[in-house]
């Protein structure tokens, strides 16, 4: 006799491991983005001057100093905790903000300090076979930069960097916050692709549950209903984050650039108004499977209730006259075989008008 196969779900190993028993504030990659070396990139400008450039030195940048120039300094790469470690020692940045920077588990924050502004974010965007990547995403506002610590090399600044390089828009005239602000807005304005492809999903299981409501529908609806939590718990936050900024009273964010951070609060409502209502969706995605279902269940059951129900009678005429009495007046009848038969396809034929009549067939 064969066992059963049963298919077993593989564990994500944990990384709390790496963390218990260390001091806080001890740079350690919480990730499954490990082994990849850090790069650092700086974008300089202002109004009337741009400079790009990669750094392999750190001791080139001087975090703090006070500059005409808004620089923008991109860490790719968070695995590197020996870099991390030299870069937030070199910025002067708290150790437990070093730690959120490295942790991706970390959910989305902002800490207030008195020389800079710590924010973590979820970048999603999606990839090359439409699936959506989720980065952990780090920003330190500072007096004149902002640094910008993202796992991988891919991310949603395209459009911003075309801008800064072809002086497009206000961006070249304003300082750090604004760049912040800029950042924040294209991770923002990138949700609304991922709704988009959340609400299609949407609508193509939709119809494959009233078409063909399959165990492999029902596979895909409980993976859609988990990634839409997902999503709820790397989003939702960001609303009331931005409120804190506006709430602010750090010279680190001016009165002007608070005008365009209502602007990205207000998209934050709409997103998580449509996360709200992608959720009950989701969640009721299953219910029509369950409900469609049970109507074809419903309707095989109705067949073979109308099939037996036909069947009875002429199983009853059959029953009678196979029994084995001798004084069964039929039996000697010369046209009682034909009688029988003729009696029963006419129960038949009269059984099938009556339940196309009733509209049960």
């Amino acid at each position: 006799m064969k066992k059963p196969k049963f298919k077993l779900r593989t564990k994500k190993p944990s990384k709390l491991h790496k963390i218990m028993g260390k001091a806080p504030g001890t740079v350690t990659y919480m990730g499954q983005r490990e082994g990849a070396k850090s790069v650092l990139s700086v974008i300089n400008y202002d109004e009337n001057t741009l400079d790009i450039h990669e750094v392999v030195d750190l001791g080139q940048i001087d975090f703090h100093q006070k500059s005409e120039f808004t620089s923008w300094i991109d860490v790719v790469g968070l695995s590197d905790e020996l870099f991390i470690a030299q870069l937030g020692k070199l910025s002067q940045i708290n150790p437990l903000v070093l730690e959120d920077i490295v942790n991706t588990q970390q959910r989305p924050k902002i800490d207030e300090y008195e020389n800079y502004i710590f924010g973590v974010f979820k970048m999603l965007y999606l990839n090359e076979n439409q699936e959506i990547v989720s980065e952990h995403l780090a920003m330190v506002l500072m007096e004149s930069s902002v640094i910008v610590f993202q796992e991988l090399q891919d991310d949603v600044f395209d459009g911003l960097r075309e801008r800064i390089k072809s002086k497009s828009g206000r961006i070249r005239t304003r300082g750090a916050d604004y760049l912040f602000f800029a950042l924040l807005d294209a991770v923002v304005d990138n949700y609304f692709v991922i709704l988009e492809h959340i609400n299609h999903r949407i609508e193509m299981l939709e119809d494959e549950v009233y078409d063909n409501p399959t165990n492999d529908v029902a596979h895909r609806i409980q993976e859609l209903k988990k990634e839409v939590l997902k999503l709820r718990r790397q989003i939702a936050p960001v609303k009331e984050l931005v409120g804190r900024l506006l709430d602010s009273e750090s010279s680190l964010i001016k009165k002007d650039t608070k005008l365009f951070l209502r602007d990205v609060q207000d998209h934050c409502i709409e997103i998580n108004e449509s996360l709200q209502i992608y959720r009950e969706m989701s969640m009721s995605l299953m219910e029509m499977y369950m409900s469609n279902m049970s109507n074809k269940m419903n309707e095989v059951m109705k067949v073979l209730t109308i099939m037996a129900s036909i069947f009875i009678p002429l199983t009853f005429i059959a029953g009678v006259y196979g029994m084995n009495f001798d004084h069964m007046p039929e039996l000697h009848s010369e046209h009682g075989y034909p009688i029988v038969w003729g009696v029963m396809i006419a129960m038949f034929i009269g059984m099938l008008i009556y339940f196309k009549r009733k509209k049960w067939l």
